[in-house]
C-alpha cells in the first residue's frame, strides 16, 4: 500500500547518498581514481554490491510510491558530484526502458550535460538513452520504414574505427535485413567493399546461407585481391 504523504524525492536521495557515504570503501576509492584521467569524487563502491542496494531501494520505492516518483528520485542523484550517485540512479532505471516515453527520454537528455566523466557517460547512455533509442529504430526498421535513413547512417559511420560504432551499424544493418532482405541485400552488396569486415558479417547473421556467402565470399576475394596487389606493388 503506498504512503499517502510520501516524503520529498529529495529526502529519498539524500537518504541513498547517506548510505553510500556510509557504506563506501576509501582504499577502493582510491583504486578507482586509476581509471580516469581527473580526480573523480567516489565513495569506493565495487559495481556488484552498488547494484544490489539499488535493486533494494528499486523494490522499497516502486512498491510505496510508483515509478513517476522513482524517477524523480534518479533526477536528484544524477545531479550529484559522486560517481557512485550518478551510477545509482541508472541502477535504479535499467531495464525499465520498455515502459519509458518521450518524457522520460526528455529527462535523460538533461542529464547528459551532467556528465563529468566517461563512467556518467557510459552508464547513461547504454543503460537508458542507448535502449530507449534502440528500440524505437528497431521499429521503425522491422516496419519496413525509412530505409534511406538507415543507408544515411550507415555512410556516415562505415569508415568509423571505433568497436562500439561497428557494433552498433552492424546491428542496425541486420535487423534491416530481417525486415527487407531483398532490400538489404543489395545494399550490402552496394557497399560491402567499404564496409569493414566485422560490420558486414552481423549483418549477414540472420541471412539464409546462400545470400550471406554471397555477401561475405565476394567480400573475402575482394580483400584478398586488394592485398595481392600490394604484395606485388612492395615487392615492385
Amino acid at each position: 500500500m503506498r504512503s499517502k504523504s510520501p516524503k520529498p524525492p529529495a529526502y529519498i536521495a539524500a537518504h541513498i547518498r547517506t548510505v553510500l557515504k556510509t557504506g563506501g570503501s576509501a582504499p577502493h576509492s582510491e583504486d578507482v581514481q586509476r581509471f580516469f584521467k581527473h580526480e573523480v569524487k567516489a565513495r569506493g563502491w565495487r559495481t556488484a554490491e552498488l547494484r544490489k542496494v539499488a535493486k533494494r531501494f528499486l523494490r522499497t520505492i516502486l512498491a510505496e510510491h510508483g515509478q513517476p516518483y522513482l524517477l524523480l528520485v534518479a533526477d536528484q542523484l544524477f545531479a550529484g558530484e559522486v560517481l557512485e550517485e550518478k551510477n545509482f540512479a541508472v541502477m535504479l532505471l535499467e531495464g525499465m526502458t520498455q515502459s519509458f516515453g518521450r518524457a522520460e527520454f526528455t529527462l535523460f537528455e538533461t542529464w547528459l550535460d551532467r556528465v563529468t566523466s566517461w563512467a556518467d557517460h557510459d552508464g547513461l547512455v547504454h543503460y537508458l538513452i542507448g535502449p530507449m533509442v534502440a528500440a524505437d529504430a528497431s521499429y521503425l526498421v522491422r516496419q519496413h520504414k525509412n530505409f534511406s535513413e538507415i543507408q544515411g547512417i550507415t555512410e556516415l559511420l562505415l569508415a568509423s574505427k571505433d568497436d562500439m560504432v561497428q557494433k552498433g551499424l552492424g546491428w542496425l544493418l541486420r535487423e534491416a535485413a530481417k525486415a527487407n532482405r531483398e532490400q538489404a541485400v543489395a545494399y550490402l552488396m552496394e557497399v560491402r567493399e567499404r564496409l569493414p569486415r566485422f560490420v558486414l558479417r552481423t549483418a549477414c547473421e540472420t541471412l539464409p546461407v546462400a545470400e550471406r556467402l554471397r555477401v561475405l565470399e565476394k567480400a573475402k576475394t575482394l580483400t584478398a585481391d586488394s592485398r595481392g596487389l600490394k604484395r606485388i606493388k612492395k615487392n615492385k
